[in-house]
């Protein structure tokens, strides 16, 4: 039996006030609670990880950096990049950290096939790649086998604050965007493969949600 996925399309959004919904929900939600999926763009942000090392912040500028709870080093957000943050039940969907992983790539994978734009993982490095440059990094959190951060795909974007850092920790990597391998600039147009390719993955129903950040009450201790 499909799952239902509630999709909330939020425009553009400050990171930490996104950051504080999606860890509420997380502790909120209970066995009942529908997953969902959130996409957005963020204003122009560098975020580090748990396990982060400053010394990949090589020359942040005007840009803030913000240390979070998610896995991986340090990556950009700004304007004309997806971020999806899915809010999965894992044990519910029947998936594992491993495999949440893998079936987050590969919907990236198969979304870039859309336009013909064959890409690929690195073995060692999460994320989705095209000839080498990184086109989608990954940081996920599992907080009582729920996920929540995820994933980041670039578009149509300003790439220059990527000189600014060593990309997910490694120096020199190159990075790529939709555009510019020959696909659209519109987030609307990927967005929509992007969520058609999720679902096929984790064996969803998407059910479009209205573009707020949803509060849930508060649980009670027991």
């Amino acid at each position: 039996m499909s799952l239902p996925l509630k999709v909330r399309r939020l425009g553009r959004q400050p990171y930490e006030a996104t950051w504080e919904a999606m860890s509420q929900f997380t502790n909120n939600r209970g066995p009942d609670t529908p997953d969902e999926l959130w996409l957005l763009e963020h204003d122009p942000v560098f975020t580090l990880g748990q396990a982060g090392k400053t010394e990949h912040v090589l020359a942040p500028g005007d840009i803030p950096v913000i240390h979070v709870d998610r896995g991986g080093q340090v990556t950009y957000h700004g304007p004309g990049q997806i971020v999806g943050y899915p809010m999965i039940d894992l044990r519910r969907a029947g998936v594992g950290v491993r495999e949440l992983v893998h079936k987050i790539e590969q919907a990236i994978i198969d979304t870039l096939g859309h336009w013909n734009i064959g890409a690929d993982r690195l073995e060692g490095a999460p994320g989705v790649y095209v000839a080498g440059a990184k086109v989608a990094a990954l940081g996920l959190r599992v907080r009582r086998g729920c996920s929540f951060h995820g994933l980041a795909f670039n578009v149509d974007m300003d790439l220059e604050p990527y000189h600014r850092i060593n990309p997910c920790g490694y120096k020199g990597l190159a990075v790529t965007q939709v555009l510019d391998l020959g696909g659209p600039s519109r987030l609307s147009d990927v967005e929509d493969a992007l969520v058609e390719e999720f679902c096929r993955q984790f064996g969803f129903v998407a059910e479009a949600a209205p573009p707020i950040l949803p509060e849930l009450p508060a649980r009670v201790a027991v």
